[in-house]
């Protein structure tokens, strides 16, 4: 059979490609839930929800949530739950305390905030998971705990509240979502008419349908189910597998408390709470909604939270959300950083040049390796993307008002390598989960240092290295003594314009 219409809208430009796959994930364990499939359709006005959950969204964020009423918990019959599940191995409980700061210093590990802190573990063995969990490890291949790892996984089996600072390709993901598995598995069963578990929350669908497949990777040998709930695809399937009752929900902000408010399910037996890249979900204006579904969640749950920053928002939310003795860590510098696995080129640049400078970079560079390329628009990522396969470039383009079907194909086919030249607006700079990028180019300069962050850390993750190039114009220039702090924190060359630009008073700071 031939490409399908959507492959053709997509290719219009050329007419070649290869039309999006129809397989189906494999299957789980148990009576998993359906995979959501964006192509379905039914009927009712609520039942396919165009509403998108991208940058302050589509959602009217005075209704959201205007039915849910203030629970009483004192009044409410909980469910008794264990969240203290770490047994310390031998080989850790006889690490001194020096040795113990000895591995934080080498991993650059900072205890922020807390006490009676767990020691970090040097192996998976040394964590103390159960056996079906390390199985899973194996089979993954990993070969050692990233940083976050070895001192979040003993945290979090302790049941202790934490705020985790990391940058993007950390290994974040499974310090949380192994440590919940763990958790799951030691408590009652659910009845009819409960809500999850766990709880996972993330900014952008990508990220969520990301940690969905890290879920459906390490969680299927211990028949726990998971739905994943975002905005732009059918309500009617993820509502259904939240009827039916499932362990684990991911979710976007702003269709989970669409489900709330409509009584689809309830937080209630949520004991595990994650909020993945809190730092992005409060840029997007998600606070008010972030802030009511942790009200919905019982008040001794397990809260682990996640962010790349630590701006004075993200504290206070932490303050508030995180109070069963609450631990900080920070991986890293405690100021804003990128990567020093990353080299990092910044020009100079006209406006008017840009195009001509990006044949030539790409003429350059391109050797089937994959390049993410930002654009600060939807219409000029379209624009590039239309002449560069007029040119014969292998690139597809993707942002927020792509159709989800779409969104996912051509993520597919930049993942598989089929299209190694992905343009992108920011609604793809966070929890895309590409680990073989080798270039980021910066074709437009975001609207914030931290945006530059995320993006560049597309690269140079797990340790590879990667490149990113940047094109610097005058009219940016407010951010040019920010983006001359990090790249020195990350000892990379500073050109001599950029230095002027950040001397005449581009770029006031923000520290």
């Amino acid at each position: 059979s031939g490409p399908s219409d959507l492959a053709q809208a997509i290719l219009s430009q050329t007419g070649q490609g290869t039309a999006p796959g129809r397989e189906r994930r494999p299957a789980r364990a148990r009576s998993a839930p359906r995979r959501t499939s964006p192509t379905m359709s039914y009927g009712g006005s609520r039942d396919f929800d165009r509403r998108d959950d991208g940058p302050r969204g589509n959602y009217d964020s005075k209704d959201l949530g205007a039915n849910l009423r203030q629970i009483d918990w004192h009044r409410e019959s909980l469910v008794k739950f264990e969240k203290n599940f770490y047994q310390e191995h031998p080989a850790v409980a006889a690490m001194t305390h020096d040795e113990a700061e000895r591995i934080r210093r080498a991993k650059n590990i900072t205890i922020v905030e807390g006490r009676h802190i767990p020691k970090p573990v040097r192996t998976f063995e040394e964590a103390s998971f159960p056996e079906y969990v390390l199985q899973e490890i194996q089979r993954a291949g990993f070969r050692e705990p990233s940083p976050i790892q070895v001192q979040g996984w003993p945290i979090a089996l302790s049941g202790r509240d934490m705020v985790g600072i990391a940058e993007t390709g950390s290994g974040k993901t499974l310090s949380f979502l192994l440590p919940a598995i763990v958790h799951i598995n030691a408590q009652p069963y659910l009845s009819k008419g409960d809500g999850p578990i766990v709880l996972v929350m993330a900014p952008t669908r990508e990220l969520a349908v990301q940690t969905q497949e890290e879920c459906n990777r390490f969680g299927g040998s211990s028949k726990i189910k998971n739905t994943c709930c975002y905005g732009g695809v059918p309500r009617r399937p993820q509502q259904q597998d939240l009827k039916e009752g499932v362990e684990i929900v991911i979710a976007t902000p702003g269709r989970l408390i669409d489900f709330l408010d409509c009584g689809d399910t309830n937080l209630k037996r949520v004991t595990y709470l994650t909020l993945d890249e809190a730092d992005r979900m409060l840029d997007m204006g998600f606070e008010p909604q972030v802030r009511k579904i942790c009200s919905q969640c019982r008040p001794d749950r397990q809260t682990l939270m996640w962010s790349a920053t630590w701006p004075k928002e993200v504290q206070r939310l932490a303050r508030d959300i995180c109070k069963e003795d609450p631990v900080h860590i920070n991986v890293g510098a405690l100021e804003l950083r990128t990567a020093h696995t990353i080299r990092q080129y910044v020009e100079v640049i006209q406006e008017h040049d840009k195009r001509g400078r990006l044949k030539r970079l790409l003429e350059k560079v391109m050797d089937g390796s994959k390049i993410l390329i930002f654009c600060a628009s939807k219409r000029s990522s379209d624009d590039i993307t239309r002449e560069m396969r007029l040119d014969g470039w292998p690139a597809l383009c993707i942002h927020g008002d792509k159709k989800q079907e779409e969104r996912d194909w051509v993520l597919k086919e930049f993942k598989e390598g089929k299209s190694p030249i992905l343009v992108a607006t920011d609604v793809a700079s966070r929890g895309l989960d590409v680990k073989d990028i080798k270039y980021v180019i910066n074709y437009d300069f975001p609207t914030q240092i931290e945006d530059y962050v995320h993006r560049v850390g597309r690269t140079g993750r797990a340790g590879a290295t990667g490149s990113s190039y940047t094109f610097f114009t005058a009219d940016r220039s407010r951010h040019a003594r920010e983006l001359v702090n990090v790249l020195r924190e990350a000892k990379q060359p500073v050109p001599e314009e950029l230095e002027k630009l950040a001397g005449s008073g581009g770029g006031g700071g923000r520290w």
